[in-house]
């Protein structure tokens, strides 16, 4: 069995998840490696075709369901205070400086 990571999330305060380790960590570097330091952000789309590249393809083959680890770390970051959400429309995503 794959080694596990507990992850939290921001719209779920004081959950607490496990998900696979490798992909986690995978997925934190190319979403912190993409994502801009500082308001705008960058929107969802934006961030998911910078990040897409950066993945390993044995954990990723040809993308797959990166749409869903993309979200599970994006709001662990946020719960952790690594990255935010612009206050806009479409959602745009940041670095905390």
């Amino acid at each position: 069995m794959a080694d596990k990571i507990e992850v939290e999330n921001i719209n779920q305060p004081g959950h607490v998840g496990r998900v696979q380790r490798d992909k986690y960590e995978a997925m934190r570097k190319a979403m912190l490696a993409s994502l801009p330091k500082g308001a705008p952000g960058i929107t969802i789309a934006e961030a998911k075709a910078g990040i897409l590249p950066k993945l390993p393809d044995d954990l990723f083959p040809g993308g797959a369901t990166a749409g869903w680890w993309i979200k599970c770390v994006q709001l662990d970051l946020e719960a952790k205070g690594l990255i935010a959400r612009a206050d806009s429309k479409p959602l745009r995503l940041f670095k905390m400086a």
